[in-house]
């Protein structure tokens, strides 16, 4: 006997605003069906002792140490600007 019924196939896709024909829903039911036979082989699973993860991988953070460094002298950035005055680069106004 199927878990989910062709109706409860019709009122999910009609919750998700998809329209399926009567073959669609009969097609699903077995589907679906056979998705929720996997996941209660999947709840047979002894699972006791085995820690919970959010990743089948061991992550870690691979990003470098955030260590201040000194940055470029003011009269070598301001060498390459277009435009600058008192240290400070200068920028066409965006705002009137």
């Amino acid at each position: 006997m199927s878990r989910i019924t062709k109706e409860e196939v019709k009122h999910v896709a009609n919750l998700a605003r998809l329209a399926i024909s009567e073959e669609e829903a009969e097609l699903f039911q077995k589907q679906l069906d056979a998705i929720i036979s996997f996941a209660e082989q999947l709840n047979e699973l002894d699972t006791e002792g085995i820690e919970p993860t959010s990743h089948v991988l061991d992550m870690k953070n691979v990003l470098r140490e955030d260590v201040p460094t000194k940055g470029l002298p003011v009269e070598e950035v301001l060498r390459n600007a277009p435009d600058h005055q008192d240290g400070q680069i200068k920028v066409p106004s965006i705002i009137e």
